[in-house]
């Protein structure tokens, strides 16, 4: 599949909001690319000016490849609750990058202790759920640019899913996924 491609109905889904149109023809695009139909995990992440702008996605794939990148693309643009939502003057700016990211499906990642963890995680490759109760928070393998250490990582991680930096500590469960990204 041409990679490109994805992101332009990325561009396509977030320009139907700011311009009351329709923009997407689905029935065509899934004739053409019939790949389009098969359920997949995406995350969607803007970038304005090399900044995080917005970035929503699924970890679990329950919808077509198609629906999932437009929902996604406008949900990062226009719902994520860290950032106002995307105006059209930051949209034609030029500065606006697009990444796309194709999750596998997680798998649990057992672990008898927090340095087997450390240990059988892969920076840079995999990309990481962690769930405890009713916490749960992701970070894509990307995030690892930013985060190399282990220990960094995963503290940041707890904080986001709204736990102390040492929620390790009580043994939470850990989901191990892959992506491609598309830019």
């Amino acid at each position: 599949m041409e990679k490109t491609y994805l992101i332009n109905i990325a561009k396509d889904a977030i320009a139907e909001v700011l311009e009351h149109r329709r923009i997407i023809d689905a029935a065509s695009l899934l004739q053409h690319h019939p790949e389009l139909g098969n359920e997949t995990a995406t995350f969607v992440t803007l970038e304005l000016n090399g900044r995080l702008r917005g970035c929503i996605g699924s970890l679990i794939a329950r919808r077509s490849l198609l629906e999932d990148i437009v929902s996604n693309a406008k949900a990062a643009a226009f719902e994520d609750p860290r950032f106002e939502p995307l105006s059209k003057a930051e949209f034609d700016s030029g500065a606006l990058r697009i990444e796309i990211s194709l999750l596998s499906e997680p798998r649990s990642l057992h672990y008898e202790n927090v340095a087997e963890l450390y240990a059988r995680i892969r920076p840079g490759i995999d990309g990481v759920i962690l769930k405890y109760g009713v916490h749960q928070a992701t970070y894509l393998p990307q995030v690892w640019e930013q985060l190399a250490d282990p220990k960094e990582f995963f503290a940041s991680l707890c904080q986001k899913s709204g736990m102390q930096a040492n929620c390790l500590e009580f043994h939470p469960e850990i989901y191990i996924y892959q992506v491609e990204k598309i830019m």
